[in-house]
This record gives structure tokens, C-alpha cells and sequence, in this order.
């Protein structure tokens, strides 16, 4: 039994669904669909079997496209056959861009096996949200966030406890998710220190001129917590 892999799945495939959110807003746990949780499985066991406390790096709430059919956070059905070596039939539709920043980064950083070696990614909430069927951020309104919010501070604390994460620091992939990280701290007091990054499909819609730059400074602030 891995003390990683398995927390972490009995974690995602048990995270409970919430019954009321604002009119048009729902919730989906990809996790409890057999075939994501066997891709997810496999993920966890191959890349997250012990090993050394990780480092949460942490997003908003998976993509329908993305963790949403792949079980794996920034990680589309070509990424996890292409990089991480999870064969899969799922459709090849459009490339997730988040997808593509992210595992140029986790290349430089030696590949997947080294990458989740140190770091675990997730998100702060980690089910789908969705809005008249389009992907839906916990922070969208003041009513999602009122509703969700007990359920995104037990999310948090369930990956940091039974996880056994790193506490002196955690990354936010994202300005706007940090905010709302950083007050999520201050009432839990789970972290030291949380790091603001900003979030690749940001860099990838706005600021794709840099990628190769936006790239290096990931490299350089995820390679810095190594050392720590």
C-alpha cells in the first residue's frame, strides 16, 4: 500500500458533491467514473509511490478537458500517453494549453519521475465545476465561492494531512487563486510560506511571446524549494 497513492485516491474518489450551488453551477467528481479512476490509478501508483514530502502545487478546480477525463491534474489524455507513459483511447481533441506550459516545465525539471518525485499537483477544489456546460472557476461569483467555501477549506486540509505535504510552502498556480489560497491559510494556518505563480493557461493566452522565459522562471522558483 502506498502512502501516497492511495490516500490520494480514496481523497479525489470520495470528495463529496455538493447539493447546492447557484442556479446553473454543477459539480462532477470525474473521479468515481471507473475509467478515469483507472487512469488515475495508474498515474498515482507509477509517479506518486512515497517517496520524500512533497510540495502542493496547487490550481483552482480541474477542466472538464483536462483532469476532468484524465484523472491527473494538467494533464490531457496526449500528455499522460506522450510524457507520462498511460496509454489511453480518449479523444486527442485540441491540446489543453495549461497542459502544454505545464509539462515543458516538468521536462526541464528531468522528466515526470523526477518532477512528482518532490512536488504533488492538484487544485484547491477538485471537482469539476461547470456553468451551462462550459468549465466553471470556484471564484466566479460571491455566492459559488459562499457555498463552496467549507468544502474548499476540507479539501485543503484532507490533501495536507493525509497527504502528508510538505508545510513550509505551497505554490498557487494563479494571482486570483492565491488570493483566496493566502485567506484560506490565514484561517487554517496549514502552510509557512505560499508562492504565487502565474497560471499557465494565463501565460499561454497572454503571454505566449515569453513562454520560453515564463518557462525558465518556473523552472527557477519550483528548482529553488528543492533546496529549502
Amino acid at each position: 500500500m502506498s502512502q501516497f497513492a492511495d490516500p490520494l485516491l480514496h481523497f479525489l474518489s470520495t470528495f463529496p458533491i455538493p447539493t447546492a450551488l447557484p442556479t446553473g453551477v454543477e459539480a462532477r467528481s470525474p473521479f468515481r467514473e471507473p475509467a478515469v479512476y483507472d487512469l488515475l490509478s495508474q498515474f498515482a501508483h507509477k509517479f506518486y509511490s512515497d517517496g520524500p514530502p512533497r510540495v502542493a502545487v496547487l490550481g483552482i478546480n480541474p477542466g472538464r478537458l483536462g483532469m476532468g477525463r484524465t484523472g491527473v491534474a494538467f494533464t490531457d489524455p496526449t500528455a499522460l500517453a506522450e510524457y507520462c507513459g498511460i496509454a489511453n483511447d480518449l479523444p486527442r481533441q485540441r491540446p489543453e494549453t495549461s497542459t502544454q506550459f505545464v509539462y515543458k516545465v516538468i521536462t526541464e525539471m528531468g522528466g515526470p519521475a523526477a518532477f512528482y518525485q518532490h512536488f504533488y499537483v492538484g487544485s484547491l477544489y477538485p471537482l469539476v465545476l461547470l456553468k451551462d456546460g462550459l468549465n466553471h472557476n470556484y471564484y466566479d461569483s460571491p455566492a459559488l465561492i459562499k457555498a463552496l467555501w467549507s468544502d474548499i477549506q476540507l479539501s485543503l486540509r484532507q490533501q495536507v494531512q493525509e497527504l502528508g505535504l510538505r508545510r513550509d510552502v505551497a505554490v498557487s498556480l494563479g494571482k486570483r487563486n492565491g488570493e483566496f489560497f493566502k485567506r484560506l491559510n490565514a484561517e487554517l494556518g496549514l502552510f509557512d510560506k505560499i508562492i504565487v505563480l502565474d497560471h499557465p493557461r494565463y501565460l499561454m493566452q497572454y503571454k505566449s511571446r515569453n513562454t520560453t522565459t515564463n518557462v525558465a522562471h518556473y523552472v527557477e522558483t519550483l528548482g529553488q524549494l528543492l533546496n529549502l
